[in-house]
């Protein structure tokens, strides 16, 4: 039965391998892998072994060789004063809890691959890429020394600025820039020194946020920030809804894709994937799970030290 699935998934994307591990529960999920990733042993139901805990990762392959694991990401529900940043923001809200270990994992990925500038995507809006990238760009940002910069490059539903509990209303960004060249990247970013990081938001919704993208003022800005920082994360528009995403493609280093935990479709996902350049994709994200299981990590234990 996984083998099926996974075939089915996988039979018009010929140069992207996939491997299916079978939770706990009983649920078969997906994971896409780099092009030059190796084909992973299909691990079917009933397999000895496959309740292991350790089988709760998700095994991928990122170009140059190195074999790492993400995490699913549980879930966490959000409900907050006006002016407050999200609970779901970990990286910074709750550093040593278990949801912030597994943006340290993506971390780790992202550092290991070599890539500067990370797009962060999904098929459709509200898997949690927005979430997501700001979590990333805030556990990039623990690194001592390390400048990073979250692009809000969503400029059809910009929520960056409310995440993070600051009023955007009048705040100028993204969209801005492009459309006026006298303004320069450090007028429209914005420092945040208590989370050690600059954020680039999407500013005024501009008429056409398609042409906004199309403009070659988009790659000057994104190269200019390549130069100034570490790392550059950006929030891009989910990828089946609308083209933008694939014009900002062309600018990014490598793409993590979210896809959310018992709720997106695979012919989807397949439509996302046949939309990008399978030689960019990072990994792909499981998010919002709410079976969190931080004893089967021995979490409970370290979390005291």
């Amino acid at each position: 039965m996984a083998r099926r699935l996974c075939d089915e998934a996988v039979r018009e994307r010929s140069d992207v391998t996939a491997s299916s591990f079978c939770w706990p529960w009983g649920r078969n999920l997906l994971v896409w892998q780099s092009a030059r990733a190796r084909a992973a042993r299909l691990a079917p139901l009933g397999t000895p072994g496959l309740n292991d805990p350790r089988r709760d990762r998700v095994g991928l392959e990122v170009p140059g060789g190195h074999s790492e694991s993400l995490r699913r990401v549980p879930g966490r529900t959000s409900e907050r004063e006006r002016g407050t940043p999200d609970e779901r923001l970990v990286s910074f809200l709750a550093p040593s809890s278990f949801e912030a270990e597994q943006y340290r994992g993506l971390r780790h990925l992202v550092e290991e691959s070599g890539k500067h500038v990370v797009g962060i995507t999904s098929p459709i809006p509200g898997d949690g890429k927005t979430t997501t990238a700001v979590n990333l760009a805030g556990a990039l940002a623990q690194a001592p020394g390390t400048r990073v910069l979250l692009v809000e490059a969503d400029l059809r539903r910009p929520r960056i600025w409310d995440q993070l509990g600051l009023d955007g209303s009048d705040a100028r960004g993204l969209a801005d820039a492009i459309a006026d060249d006298r303004l320069t990247l450090p007028d429209v970013v914005r420092h945040l020194p208590r989370f050690n990081l600059s954020v680039l938001p999407a500013g005024r919704s501009p008429a056409s946020p398609y042409e906004a993208l199309h403009s070659s003022r988009l790659d000057e800005l994104l190269e200019e920030a390549r130069s100034h920082y570490a790392y550059v994360v950006v929030d891009t528009p989910p990828v089946v809804p609308v083209p933008d995403c694939r014009l900002i493609a062309r600018l990014v280093d490598g793409f993590l894709i979210l896809v959310g935990a018992h709720r997106t479709r695979r012919e989807l996902l397949q439509e996302a994937l046949a939309a990008l350049d399978s030689t960019k994709i990072l990994g792909l994200v499981f998010n919002g799970d709410d079976r969190r299981r931080r004893g089967y990590y021995g979490y409970g234990y370290y979390s005291r030290h």
